[in-house]
């Protein structure tokens, strides 16, 4: 199965880990706020883009980076050009669905390479959801090319820490090694600390998987190590919540003017994973006209869509 369409990894998917901290840009900002998943749910933009001006009116430098998968339900071609359009404001990085949206891969389908734990079904629908919105993208060439030539990983200096911020895993635009039942995994703990090892990174902020996970451990030196996975800014994360997550991190005197459903020190850093309010009711009444009873979309995500994933929120952090 892991050679079919969905499920296969492109080998231009693959990098080298010590790449990934090779070039790093200063943050200049006090707050970072890491944004996977939004998913092509527009709503969750506009919270996302208010709860950036509450903090700005705080006195704070706040920076945005959409981390990948921001496109997958809007097939509707008005608001595919309006959400590319904001995001693009901002720093972004390829997820699977920008680069397949973008430069389509031979026998690639999603480019999401489902681990065979994942019903074929979902696989299926996720290729024919691919499909539509390809389609939908081939009006947008000047997006296309804003989306090509987006790289597939950041990684930024804050308080004497490197951050970095990809979509997949240290190998992978779209691994799983960064999952949250990866990181369940204690046999697995020795190929996290190697990658850290590998890309001199402090802290990997991370989403493609879907399902959040707040992971922290020590590098051999004592010096911290967190990895942070959203889960998902678009969609619910935790059972009966329909709200989104982004990952926050923050210098010491910038504390989150909002709550948060996790959160961890690093060092002099603190990291949190905060809600994302949207209207549920207004969101579906677009995701019905985009993908309406029975539609691939429909059967994949409109159940989590209003109730969530069986997670409970103290169980984010691992």
């Amino acid at each position: 199965m892991s050679g079919q369409p969905g499920r296969s990894c492109p080998l231009h998917y693959r990098y080298d880990p010590a790449d990934l901290c090779r070039q790093t840009q200063p943050a200049e900002a006090d707050v970072l706020y890491v944004i996977g998943g939004l998913y092509g749910n527009p709503l969750a933009l506009a919270a996302i883009e208010a709860m950036a001006h509450e903090e700005r009116r705080l006195g704070r430098r706040v920076r945005l980076v959409f981390n990948g998968d921001f496109n997958w339900f809007n097939t509707d071609p008005e608001t595919f050009q309006t959400l590319n359009e904001r995001v693009c404001r901002h720093d972004i990085s390829q997820g699977n669905v920008e680069y397949e949206l973008a430069q389509p891969s031979a026998d690639a389908g999603c480019g999401c390479a489902y681990p065979d734990a994942v019903d074929d079904a979902v696989v299926q629908r996720s290729n024919r959801i691919m499909a539509r919105l390809q389609s939908t993208a081939t009006a947008f060439p000047g997006i296309q090319a804003r989306l090509r030539d987006a790289p597939r990983w950041r990684c930024y200096t804050l308080d004497g820490n490197r951050i970095l911020v990809l979509h997949g895993d240290p190998e992978s635009l779209a691994g799983w090694g960064l999952a949250r039942e990866a990181l369940q995994q204690p046999g697995h703990q020795p190929r996290v600390a190697d990658w850290f090892q590998r890309t001199g990174a402090d802290l990997i902020a991370c989403t493609h998987t879907c399902l959040p996970a707040l992971w922290q451990g020590t590098s051999g030196a004592g010096h911290p190590q967190t990895v942070v996975n959203n889960g998902s800014a678009g969609m619910g994360n935790l059972r009966g919540d329909h709200r989104g997550l982004v990952t926050r991190i923050a210098r010491p005197d910038a504390s989150a003017p909002m709550a948060s459903v996790a959160t961890a020190r690093h060092g002099n850093l603190e990291v949190n994973l905060v809600p994302v309010s949207f209207p549920l009711e207004h969101w579906l009444t677009l995701f019905d006209q985009w993908w309406p009873a029975a539609s691939d979309a429909a059967l994949s995500y409109r159940t989590r869509i209003i109730n969530g994933t069986d997670i409970e929120a103290p169980g984010i952090r691992l």
